[in-house]
């Protein structure tokens, strides 16, 4: 029998491994709901202990090794000490969701209470500043704060705006991608990913700047959209910039991780709808695709990693150019979108893309179909897009708040039914 780490590898490297490899919580785009995960681990019999919130924008549960080793996970993610808000997940404190899930958060989490319920989350913990948060009175998630101030758009300086945004790596960051990753890679056999997202451009969980105190230069979601009409210069400079940035910390990061992880997420930026891309194709082309390309190819010449992308809806379109450039594994595989076919999916792309996720629809299927209608969807996606390797099973994106245990438990069992035979 193969180690988790070997059979993430075959698949990888589009060979066919013993089993398929499973993915639980390596990634913010993999991951699952604090109170979902509180029940799981209830339901599992596992010791009772407060989840920990791993990503407080989506209120992520920390999926700790006693669940890992329970569902036979075979990845684990190298994270970093801090959150999208600035604080360290450390010196844990406890907090309580609006369904009453007791929780632990990072010592740097800090809320305010409006008269109406709604609480308030703030850079770096700091209350004399604007928050960057909102999570509404009995809500699942916190929403990122637009906190765009008056923009000169005829003396726009994309480098002096974001020039808080992309920093390089302290030695304490480095410091702890070292420590966490021998640990992770002679105590146990997991497969590891580096979850660095460092060049994700133009991702909207960052351009608000949740961590920053001031946000200066286009912020807002239409205004940005509307540049790469308006400015496209302005937003090839906010990106020049942040792949400066990113490949020099590419280099830390080697220095400090080695060979020891097998994949790195490069980019969690959506590029899709349920029915299309939210750029033209051209678009991606001219703006996108020269930025990616400088990335993968730094990653290709100096590392053995795999480089894997998120991108929620339909990306069809975009897929082509993506392999062209070096993309190796594509995130989260959103076959409910237009044109996200499976089985075209992997007949045309076999051998080309590593497909992540896929399994069973977070959406509608696990959320509100009955176990047997989730066994028999991830049955079906597994007999799909695991044939000749190029596969890791997951959920299409995060398992949500209110998804039925047995629904959940029912999606595990499939999977594990599946590697049996």
């Amino acid at each position: 029998m193969m180690t988790s780490r070997e059979r993430v590898e075959k698949a990888l490297n589009h060979q066919q491994p013993d089993k398929v490899p499973l993915d639980l919580g390596a990634t913010p785009v993999s991951s699952i709901s604090a109170a979902t995960l509180d029940k799981l681990r209830k339901a599992l019999k596992l010791e009772a202990r407060p989840v920990k919130i791993q990503e407080p924008l989506q209120l992520l549960g920390s999926v700790e090794n006693d669940v890992v080793d329970t569902l036979g996970v075979d990845i684990v993610g190298l994270w970093s000490p801090s959150t999208f808000f600035d604080y360290k997940n450390t010196d844990w404190k406890p907090w309580r969701l609006f369904d009453g899930t007791e929780v632990l958060v990072g010592g740097g989490f800090t809320v305010t209470q409006d008269a109406k319920g709604d609480s308030y989350l703030y850079p770096g913990g700091d209350t004399s500043v604007q928050p960057s948060g909102k999570l509404p009175k009995g809500g699942y998630y916190f929403d990122n704060l637009f906190r765009q101030e008056a923009v000169d758009y005829d003396n726009l300086n994309a480098r002096e705006d974001f020039r808080e945004d992309f920093s390089l790596f302290t030695n304490e960051q480095l410091r702890h991608y070292e420590n966490t990753v021998n640990k992770l890679y002679t105590e146990t056999d997991y497969a590891i990913i580096g979850v660095y997202g460092g060049a994700s451009l133009g991702d909207l969980a960052f351009l608000p700047g949740p961590g920053l105190k001031r946000t200066p230069g286009i912020r807002n979601i239409e205004d940005w959209y509307a540049a790469h009409y308006t400015n496209p210069e302005y937003i090839n400079d906010v990106y020049d910039l942040q792949v400066e940035i990113a490949l020099k910390n590419l280099h830390l990061y080697k220095q400090a991780v080695g060979d020891k992880i097998q994949a790195i997420v490069v980019s969690g930026t959506d590029f899709g709808t349920q029915r299309g891309e939210y750029i033209s194709p051209q678009m991606f082309r001219d703006i996108y695709k020269p930025q990616f390309k400088k990335v993968n190819d730094w990653i290709h010449a100096n590392t053995n990693w795999k480089t894997f992308y998120h991108s929620c809806g339909s990306i069809v379109n975009l897929l082509d150019d993506m392999v062209e450039i070096g993309v190796d594994i594509i995130n989260p595989v959103q076959c409910s979108a237009e044109g996200m076919d499976p089985q075209f999916l992997k007949d045309k792309y076999r051998g080309k893309l590593v497909f992540w996720g896929g399994g069973i629809d977070t959406q509608k299927t696990l959320p509100f179909g009955t176990p047997e209608e989730v066994r028999a969807e991830t049955l079906e996606r597994l007999k799909i897009f695991s044939e000749n390797g190029g596969y890791i099973v997951g959920g299409i994106h995060n398992i949500q708040p209110l998804t039925p245990i047995e629904n959940l438990t029912a999606f595990f069992e499939a999977v594990h039914e599946f590697n049996r035979t």
